[in-house]
């Protein structure tokens, strides 16, 4: 029996914000609905509003503005940039990708791979692991984790390199329809066979870009863990001071 594991209610008010955003409901350079208008329209505690607007503020969606009020500024450049990730692990054709893939099985769920699929922890679940090389250097290790149930009828447990994108293997085998992505980045050191896979000696950290792929509902279809070493990455970001 899987658990659905939803987030906080500012997140998913933040993540309803930012949709509207990028479909231009919310243009930039215009002002989102006020606090006691987002309290009205969503049911939702002013403490919770101004949380989730918090957070957009911090990811650079929104800004404030002296005597104007908040802002929308649109979508930030990190934001295409971690996006990139999230859209070549949902994208990549297998069999016409740099790289080799590694790994096909089923497996216990790692924890942090479980709360975001919704499932209890050591629920089986199948991982294909994935690593992208540049001209002999293995330089980012992708493992993809789905539900049990969502791979039946499916060529996703096959130790041959998929033709064409997991996504529209997905979307047409079983009839569901990817919606959104959530990415969380973070930095970690990584477990034994990820270090193996990318050559990595001891106590090189990685830079982990974990994307979750929801359906319209946010029900979580996949998860994938970017891993990127950190000693062969560099990162740039630009942020306004005001």
């Amino acid at each position: 029996m899987a658990y659905e594991v939803e987030p906080p209610k500012y997140v998913r008010l933040a993540q309803t914000l930012q949709r509207r955003i990028e479909d231009g409901t919310y243009a930039p350079g215009t002002r989102v609905p006020s606090e006691n208008q987002l309290v009205q329209a969503f049911g939702m505690s002013r403490p919770t509003v101004v949380r989730a607007l918090d957070l957009l503020k911090r990811d650079g969606w929104l800004e404030s503005r002296q005597g104007y009020g908040t802002i929308v500024r649109g979508r930030p450049e990190v934001v295409e940039q971690k996006d990139r990730r999230g859209r070549e692990a949902l994208e990549r054709d297998e069999s016409q990708s740099a790289g080799r893939l590694v790994e096909v099985g089923h497996v216990p769920v790692p924890a942090r791979i479980a709360s975001a699929l919704g499932l209890p922890k050591r629920a089986d679940v199948l991982m294909r692991r994935f690593l992208v090389e540049e001209d002999g250097e293995a330089v980012e290790l992708v493992s993809s984790y789905f539900p049990a149930g969502l791979v039946e009828g499916t060529e996703l447990g096959s130790d041959e390199p998929l033709s064409g994108s997991v996504r529209e293997h997905l979307e047409a085998r079983k009839k569901v329809r990817f919606d959104h992505v959530v990415e969380r980045v973070s930095a970690r050191l990584p477990e034994a066979r990820e270090a193996e896979l990318l050559d990595l000696p001891d106590g090189v950290p990685v830079l982990s870009v974990l994307v979750v792929a929801c359906d319209a509902s946010g029900r979580a279809l996949q998860v994938s863990d970017v891993l990127l070493p950190a000693d062969r990455q560099e990162l740039e970001d630009t942020y306004r001071l005001s």
